[in-house]
């Protein structure tokens, strides 16, 4: 046997043995008990073309998250400029891209301006104007800062959303940006895509307010500290909503943002579900110290807007621990509870396109991908028996090599399979025997020059190597280039034709040379069936 035959030989028989051993949980529906440890357990997974489920295009509602910003930096002049002890009348946000400050007197602007420019580099200050008696200032963010507060906004966003969705146990999505403010989002094979869309969806800003008792909700003109929200309540047996108002201070006093866990519990007393929280050490702090002056006084669990409860601060709470109760059944409570682990969204978003693809069509369309296959396979085959004779036929087992080596490593890689994916096959049955055409022309033309069929094989796999190296190399630049810029389903094509093509280099150049050096070494061939 030709020196290096042997090792080949063990190569190749283990490379069919793990693809065997990888698509045992894809082949088989039921494994045995016994099958566990090492041994592989994921199976290829379908995408949404094949298995149906959800797509969704959401749009990022980024100029929410400007002024979000703006708040937040209002907010933290309020408090700086309390603990300088500089007084003003009003820090407000104006418009979309504006903080409006009001003093008054004149030095204590002009210390403010500088205060201003030194801690707020990103934003444009305006100069000082007379209003009604007070000095004016404007902060306004600028426009580079604006546009990279929406760029964070969208990346923010979309982690948020996969977080949530990992929570939510979706098997393979996809998630990924689009554009400038879009993201998309697929869930092949969910059960329940209302539950998931209201969960991606929810904004989940959570805010613990005060409750001003001194103000009666049916109040017409509220003070600009205060807002009027709304506890809404389902009746159990009945399914009627009723809703309770509440005027609460404006200022939140503890954010989500403090946040380190949430999760469900059950009241032992009424056996009603909660969501139990912990506080980070600030968030912690903090909570001890609202509830510390604030015992006896109405203190509001509010998210997105919504009152989920004010409960009375009986006494002070330390610990950091504190629960939100409210009219939950298990499900609803699971979910806040996801959407609070994985964090709030920096700005609202919209769904502007939702697709339902149902699992008949999926199915259609594997049998229709496998019948192309198989159509495929079947003219491939009968084209090299006929044209290339026996030497067809090895060049047929390598192309059956290279589909099992394939969908081998598809599984070992816990890969989506997708329409494209199966087109990428489909496409590698033809090209895992063009290698071998090019090798055969070139033995056709060394026995014509009157070679020995050994020396004859021998030159045709060393003149038709490079012309195969090339022609792999760039399909491979090409499927990198696929992978790089596409989206879903044109990366589970890349995927598919990058691992096909250097599967079929191996196939190529070392399966079918095995066989060939295997039969001319075992038997005195004296003339080559090609």
């Amino acid at each position: 046997m030709p020196k290096g035959t042997g090792w080949r030989i063990s190569l190749i028989f283990i490379f069919v043995l793990l693809s065997f051993l990888y698509l045992t949980p894809t082949l088989v529906t039921s494994l045995p008990s016994w099958w566990g440890g090492l041994l592989p357990k994921d199976k290829i997974h379908l995408g949404l073309d094949l298995q149906g489920g959800t797509h969704l295009i959401l749009e990022v509602d980024t100029q929410k998250a400007v002024e979000g910003s703006l708040d937040i930096v209002a907010t933290d002049l309020e408090d700086t400029l309390n603990s300088k002890n500089l007084r003003f009348k009003r820090i407000s946000r104006n418009g979309s891209d504006k903080i409006s400050l009001l003093f008054y007197e004149k030095e204590t602007s002009d210390t403010v301006q500088k205060l201003l420019k030194d801690k707020y580099p990103g934003y444009e200050l305006n100069p000082s104007l007379d209003e009604g008696g007070f000095v004016a200032l404007s902060l306004k963010i600028s426009d580079a800062a604006a546009q990279d507060r929406k760029d964070k906004a969208v990346a923010q966003a979309l982690e948020t959303i996969r977080n949530r969705i990992d929570q939510f146990g979706v098997s393979e999505p996809t998630i990924q940006r689009e554009g400038i403010d879009h993201i998309v989002v697929q869930l092949p094979g969910i059960k329940d895509p209302q539950r998931a869309i209201d969960l991606i969806g929810k904004t989940a800003r959570l805010e613990f307010k005060m409750v001003r008792e001194d103000i009666p909700p049916s109040t017409v003109s509220l003070p600009d500290d205060a807002e009027l929200l709304k506890e809404k309540t389902v009746d159990p047996a009945t399914g009627a909503v009723s809703e309770l108002p509440f005027v609460l201070q404006k200022k939140s006093l503890i954010t989500g943002d403090l946040l380190t866990d949430a999760q469900v519990r059950i009241d032992s007393q009424f056996n009603q579900p909660y969501v139990a929280i912990e506080f980070n050490s600030l968030g912690a702090k903090l909570f001890d110290q609202v509830t510390a002056a604030n015992v006896g006084k109405r203190f509001a669990i509010v998210l997105d807007n919504n009152v989920y409860s004010a409960p009375v601060i009986r006494e002070r709470i330390s610990g950091g621990s504190a629960q939100i109760s409210g009219n939950f059944t298990e499900k609803t409570a699971a979910d806040l509870a996801i959407v609070l682990r994985a964090g709030a969204l920096p700005a609202p978003v919209k769904i502007i396109q939702n697709v339902t693809v149902g699992p008949s069509l999926g199915q259609d369309s594997i049998n229709k991908g496998l019948y192309a296959g198989l159509i495929g396979v079947v003219l491939v085959v009968l084209f090299m028996g006929v044209y290339y004779k026996l030497c067809g036929m090895v060049a047929n087992l390598g192309m059956v090599l290279n589909v099992v080596y394939l969908m081998g490593a598809l599984a070992a890689m816990g890969a989506t399979l997708t329409l494209p994916g199966i087109a990428a096959i489909v496409l590698l049955i033809g090209m895992s025997v063009d290698s071998n055409v090019l090798i055969f022309e070139r033995i056709r033309e060394e026995l014509k020059l009157g070679k020995a069929p050994k020396a004859a094989l021998d030159a045709g796999y060393d003149k038709a190597f490079m012309t195969i190296m090339d022609s792999h190399i760039t399909t491979l630049i090409t499927a990198a280039v696929l992978f790089q810029f596409g989206t879903g389903p044109v990366k589970g094509f890349a995927v598919s034709l990058s691992l096909g093509v250097i599967i079929n280099l191996f196939t190529s150049l070392i399966g079918t040379r095995v066989i060939f050096d295997t039969v001319l070494h075992r038997v005195n061939v004296k003339k080559m069936s090609i």
